[in-house]
């Protein structure tokens, strides 16, 4: 596994396929000693960043799998919001990929690949998300609705893509949101429309 650049808007899969591939990777018992999820935006800046990656790196990787399969002989650092991080902290966490290459790889997730620096870029494998498409998303909310026994119309369902513009994330915390409000009800276009409303004004 090559150090790896997933990058794209937000609510597209970068970071749910990273832990899907870990998972795939370490099995259940050993994901959470081999995976380690930092939010690179965290304001405390590279040098807590670059302490937890080297602890983290420096602990031995010993134990295999209980079902046999083959584990990888290294863990994964999942830094989301990458592109957050200042040039000098960037430069920074290069020579600890660098230093750390024997025992741990990479992920960095961003949503611009232009404000990561090159030496980074040029260290990764790059993998570009795009926008989920209208009939993915409602495939996937149609899932969602099923699994949590909710009752919601087909309006109602292609609200929920339109307004959260191919951002599946929003779409189901708006979906999520509408199911409080409706307490078991069919969640309706206009109850949708009226939750999308109340968060366009939020963000504005």
């Amino acid at each position: 596994l090559p150090n790896l650049l997933f990058y794209g808007p937000p609510g597209t899969g970068k970071t749910s396929t990273i832990l899907a591939l870990a998972r795939e990777l370490y099995g259940p018992e050993l994901f959470r000693q081999r995976v380690l999820e930092l939010n690179a935006s965290d304001e405390r800046g590279i040098q807590v960043i670059r302490e937890k990656v080297k602890t983290f790196a420096q602990l031995t990787v010993s134990g295999s799998r209980s079902d046999g399969k083959v584990c990888p002989p290294f863990k994964i650092v999942i830094l989301d919001e990458a592109d957050s991080m200042t040039s000098a902290a960037q430069a920074a966490l290069r020579r600890t990929m660098e230093k750390e290459s024997k025992t741990t790889r990479f992920c960095l997730i961003c949503n611009y690949i232009s404000r990561i620096i090159e030496p980074l870029t040029s260290r990764c494998s790059k993998f570009r998300f795009k926008s989920l498409t209208d009939k993915i998303q409602q495939q996937r909310l149609l899932a969602v609705s099923e699994k949590e026994n909710v009752k919601v119309s087909n309006e109602a369902i292609s609200c929920l893509v339109k307004v959260s513009e191919g951002d599946l994330r929003k779409a189901i915390t708006f979906l999520q949101s509408a199911t409080r409000l409706t307490g078991g009800k069919e969640i309706t276009e206009k109850v949708v429309t009226e939750i999308a409303g109340v968060g366009y004004h939020n963000d504005t």
